[in-house]
């Protein structure tokens, strides 16, 4: 049996249930870079079934995205038919298709890649000089791991059994390494849903230098 490993099944079109503490953050966070949503072009790095680019459209960010899965594409494009939101890999020369953005978001992606640094890279290549990286991911600590292990919740949080999940685990150490080793410069980190120490996921903020 062969599997296309980029292939994920979308069960509906509306925004994923982590969006319903990472958005917020997120619109904050290009509210407080940016002057004018209307003036700023914003790229969707594995945009899904496209419902945080939907989000971002509505408060008048000009969004572009592209996601692997031609079946979460497809509901996207139903859901959504006024968004550019297409077939593309982040292993793609897309800055040589799309152009450059103001800011890059990738929500809850980077975990499912096999490839992290390419994709960084593709991601690095999409921001503008001076513009800025937005990636979310689950956030993986000491503390917050110690508690799934002693509450015996290991395997519902890792999720090993489940087609198409997690393949990578990170803590802000390491993805603000690999950032950095991308180019970018001045990484932060925003951490939602729960207190800092068991947050669920990290919003990690990068800008790509001048």
């Amino acid at each position: 049996m062969s599997i296309e490993l980029d292939a994920t099944t979308y069960i509906h079109a509306k925004p994923a249930t982590a969006h319903s503490y990472i958005l917020p953050a997120v619109v904050d966070v290009l509210e407080n870079s940016f002057q004018e949503a209307r003036e700023t072009a914003v790229f969707d790095l594995g945009c899904g079934t496209g419902g945080a680019a939907a989000v971002l459209a509505e408060k008048g960010y000009d969004v572009v995205g592209v996601d692997p899965s031609k079946d979460g594409i497809a509901k996207a494009r139903t859901a959504h038919p006024d968004l550019p939101l297409e077939i593309g890999s982040g292993y793609e020369d897309l800055s040589s298709r799309y152009g450059t953005f103001d800011a890059v978001i990738s929500l809850e992606v980077v975990e499912h890649v096999y490839d992290p640094k390419a994709f960084s890279a593709t991601m690095y290549d999409l921001v503008k000089p001076g513009g800025i990286a937005v990636m979310s991911t689950p956030f993986h600590g000491y503390w917050k791991n110690l508690a799934l292990a002693v509450s015996g919740k290991m395997d519902d949080h890792f999720m090993p059994l489940k087609d198409h999940g997690h393949i990578k685990f990170w803590s802000p150490e390491t993805l603000s390494t690999l950032l950095v080793e991308t180019g970018f410069e001045g990484v932060d980190f925003e951490y939602v849903g729960r207190i800092p120490l068991l947050a669920k996921s990290m919003i990690a903020i990068a800008q790509k230098p001048h």
